[in-house]
């Protein structure tokens, strides 16, 4: 396809979380192949065609993407563009809303509609270049979609909707994409899915996430491998068995909770109760001591009460997590939680987030303050204002702490550097690097 005698040149946009990254990927590298040019939220204005990944998930992430649309489509009636394309959860789950709310967007496409997008560049969607993406990341670390899709019924939940149902990729794809991700100059992979715990159980009959991972460790080159994004129920405790035994494994698990009031765990639908978290949250530290544990909880579901808040924050004054996020409840359409009646006000969500977070700084600034005087492996990932800043192994991109790293010699982006920690904050730490001032082993 071609415009007044110029080759097209193609933005792609990404919005939401980490798996849209990844499809955005997808799709750079599918064109690239094809000789598109293609580039990932440039800041320049030379491109004509925008392709827009929108996130469905909650209220802020929806009304962001809706944003997001109007503002390319502001530009192609400036004439600045010639054609918007929108894709993702926003428009799986509103296609129709949206055709008739944002008539001028020419195509919108769902999750996994990804040939009929390529067709719109007169592009044949090619299986073998699946593990040829164009990474948006920094070239040392990359993440991995292990499977698509989700069979758990969370009441608060639109993934599903947006998604379908569980769908695993096979191992040794995984294996191979990982591989060549490996031999581009990649140090950490970060397995990620909707829920990493079901994986394999469609197409082996098994929970096979304790082998994709034995897999992957035996990659050489391989430095760190995290995961995301673990379901609690009837958690399989092989995995913590392989990451105790496998050292490129790193020693962080990303396990949503959601609530510990019994109450809200029951309407949330998490199948799993107060006391069977806290078992698995034991045995999990009991094999693996001082293992990092993450987690994310939603205040203001429906019924919530302030009781309810204080087991909240009994349950993480025991249990004292690494790191944990918080999410104020959305009234998702179509979702079991939207049949009940969203009586608690925004202000009132924010202030009990705003609570939960306190008590999390406390316990955090706690953890930091206990590493002072440690040594830390620590893989730098940029540098700023004149400091080295970095992750430990107990730290995942973008949403965890971060070190900061003063080093008397030169250090880059790649680098593993031993670091003495000399500083905590609430959320952060500061160290010296000491010699040797890098290293590139497991």
């Amino acid at each position: 396809m071609k415009t007044k005698g110029k080759k097209d040149k193609v933005n792609i946009i990404t919005l939401g979380c980490s798996k849209n990254l990844v499809d955005s990927e997808v799709l750079s590298g599918q064109l690239a192949a094809a000789k598109v040019a293609v580039s990932h939220e440039s800041p320049k204005s030379d491109h004509n065609i925008v392709v827009i990944n929108t996130c469905g998930f909650i209220d802020k992430a929806k009304q962001e993407s809706i944003d997001t649309i109007l503002e390319q489509v502001e530009l192609k009636k400036q004439g600045r563009l010639e054609k918007v394309y929108v894709t993702g959860c926003l428009s799986e789950r509103y296609r129709q809303d949206l055709e008739i709310e944002i008539p001028e967007v020419d195509a919108y496409f769902g999750t996994m509609e990804l040939p009929a997008l390529l067709r719109k560049f007169e592009v044949d969607y090619k299986e073998s270049l699946v593990g040829e993406r164009m990474l948006s990341t920094p070239g040392h670390y990359a993440y991995l979609k292990i499977s698509e899709g989700c069979n758990r019924t969370c009441a608060f939940c639109a993934i599903p909707l947006m998604r379908g149902k569980h769908v695993s990729r096979t191992l040794e794809s995984l294996v191979e994409e990982a591989r060549g991700l490996v031999a581009r100059g990649v140090r950490e992979i970060m397995l990620i899915a909707q829920e990493l715990t079901y994986y394999g159980l469609d197409i082996y009959k098994e929970r096979a996430l304790p082998r994709l991972l034995n897999a992957l460790a035996d990659i050489e080159g391989l430095e760190w491998i995290r995961l995301h994004y673990a379901y609690p129920t009837r958690f399989p405790m092989e995995i913590i068995e392989v990451m105790k035994e496998r050292p490129n494994i790193c020693n962080y698990l990303d396990i949503p909770l959601q609530h510990a009031s019994d109450g809200m765990l029951a309407a949330m639908k998490r199948q799993i109760t107060r006391g069977e978290m806290e078992e698995l949250i034991v045995q999990i530290k009991d094999r693996i001591p001082g293992i990092c544990l993450r987690t994310t909880f939603i205040v203001g579901f429906p019924g919530e009460t302030l009781q309810d808040i204080e087991e909240l924050k009994d349950f993480m004054t025991r249990m004292e997590f690494d790191r944990v996020g918080v999410f104020t409840y959305s009234h998702e359409e179509s979702t079991q939680a939207h049949e009940l009646k969203d009586s608690i006000s925004e202000k009132e969500k924010q202030r009990r987030a705003e609570e939960i977070m306190e008590l999390q700084q406390e316990i955090s600034l706690k953890k930091n303050e206990e590493k002072i005087g440690s040594v830390l492996k620590v893989l730098i990932d940029r540098k700023e204002a004149g400091k080295y800043v970095g992750r430990t192994e107990f730290d995942s991109v973008e949403v965890d702490n971060e070190v900061i790293v003063t080093s008397a010699t030169s250090l880059k982006a790649g680098d593993f550097v031993e670091v003495k920690i000399t500083g905590a904050f609430d959320y952060d730490l500061k160290g010296e690097a000491i010699s040797p001032s890098r290293t590139r082993q497991v």
